[in-house]
């Protein structure tokens, strides 16, 4: 893919077929994050059953390497526990797409912002009793 020289195989591949596209309607968690810099904003919604993100969506309004690692965080997530998740870092996202480039890197922080920020929000619909 000329001209695309920079982003991995992986970037391109998440990119063109992005994973867990959609929202969840009656998710237990949201997180929406933005980065009015560059204009990238993620929304993920989570389906948690047992302390395990059962399912994980996304939608992405930003650039490629934006619904790259939008997609992978979901991917990365899914079937995890809540404790496994929150130990995913932007760097773990990157690397699972085999690197971004350094200006890029924004978009991974953002993609590790948007779960933390779900599951935030699931545990305190939780701890309210909202759930």
């Amino acid at each position: 893919m000329a001209g695309f020289g920079w982003y991995s195989d992986k970037v391109l591949e998440h990119y063109q077929n992005p994973r867990n596209v959609g929202k969840i309607e009656d998710a237990d968690g949201t997180g929406m994050v933005g980065n009015p810099v560059c204009g990238d904003m993620m929304m993920i919604t989570i389906k948690v059953r047992d302390d395990r993100i059962e399912d994980v969506k996304f939608k992405t309004f930003g650039c490629g390497a934006a619904i790259a690692t939008s997609s992978m965080v979901t991917e990365l997530v899914k079937g995890k526990t809540i404790e496994e998740a929150l130990q995913i870092t932007n760097r773990d996202v990157a690397d699972a797409l085999d690197g971004l480039p350094p200006i890029k890197m924004h978009c991974s922080m953002l993609a590790e912002e948007a779960i933390k920020a779900a599951i935030e929000d699931y545990r305190a619909s939780e701890s309210s009793g909202d759930k």
